[in-house]
């Protein structure tokens, strides 16, 4: 018998993408512009390290923050997202970045 062929890794998009087609549409119109690459302070996704501080705070705290804006960020990260919607997109990065 031959051995069981080893899982490959996912890729930091594929495990965050696991049932939250919500929180991936909102990341990819409009949170990836910063988040992509970190611009002006924003946790970069996928990026254990930036995430953790925040994901310390709580979702909740997340979500505070993402609806009033904080740092460079605007409210709503510049959208007009609901508050679920936004929540599935930080949840949709917390889980990215795990």
């Amino acid at each position: 018998t031959k051995p069981a062929p080893q899982a490959e890794a996912k890729p930091a998009e594929a495990q965050a993408d696991a049932g939250n087609a919500v929180g991936k549409k909102l990341y990819e119109s409009v949170c990836i512009t910063c988040h992509s690459i970190g611009l002006a302070g924003a946790p970069k996704f996928g990026d254990k390290a930036s995430w953790e501080p925040f994901v310390k705070t709580g979702l909740d705290t997340m979500l505070k923050n993402a609806i009033s804006g904080v740092g460079a960020m605007p409210p709503r990260g510049g959208s007009q997202a609901s508050d679920d919607e936004l929540k599935a997109a930080i949840q949709y990065m917390v889980n990215a970045a795990k």
